[in-house]
């Protein structure tokens, strides 16, 4: 058994994979940078895992709340995942387009639009369920369990940030 920490030779790996006179600059140094290269990285997996499911990781999350919360409001789930009105329409469009979801209005707010999983989403959702599981597991056995706590805790005050723009 390998007594390293787990994820203790990604520095050299990321060494490798620089070609030979490329400079970074700095930009190595930025934590935007490496925000996104590990969300790129963590993307890839997931479309891998997912294989023919053929559902992007904002759908899956769709459907993984409205199964959660049977007639939810479409406006909620869109709060919740931080997508605004038009995008979170067009993703119900898309996936109601599939047969995955079934969009009905309030029986109390004729403005409301609540969502149910068809029977088609539901079973779709358990096969991907499983597979996100294996993906989860991938990226969790990079790192001990007490820092993949503190890794949950940091990433956490980041979904808090809110831009200012310039100036």
């Amino acid at each position: 058994m390998d007594s390293r920490r787990p994820g203790s030779d990604l520095p050299a790996l990321a060494a490798e994979a620089t070609p030979p006179g490329l400079r970074f600059n700095g930009l190595d140094q930025l934590l935007g940078y490496h925000l996104r290269r590990a969300q790129g990285a963590a993307h890839r997996d997931y479309l891998a895992m997912l294989g023919k499911a053929r559902l992007t990781q904002k759908q899956t999350a769709v459907l993984w709340l409205v199964d959660a919360n049977p007639g939810v409001a479409q406006g909620a789930i869109g709060a919740m995942l931080g997508m605004d009105r038009t995008t979170m329409m067009v993703l119900v469009n898309r996936m109601e387009a599939r047969g995955l979801l079934r969009r009905s209005r309030s029986r109390t707010d004729r403005r409301r639009r609540e969502l149910h999983i068809t029977p088609a989403g539901a079973r779709l959702l358990a096969k991907v369920r499983e597979r996100i599981g294996r993906h989860e597991k991938r990226m969790k056995d990079l790192y001990t369990p007490q820092e993949l706590e503190t890794l949950r805790r940091l990433l956490s005050r980041l979904q808090h940030l809110e831009g200012t723009g310039p100036g």
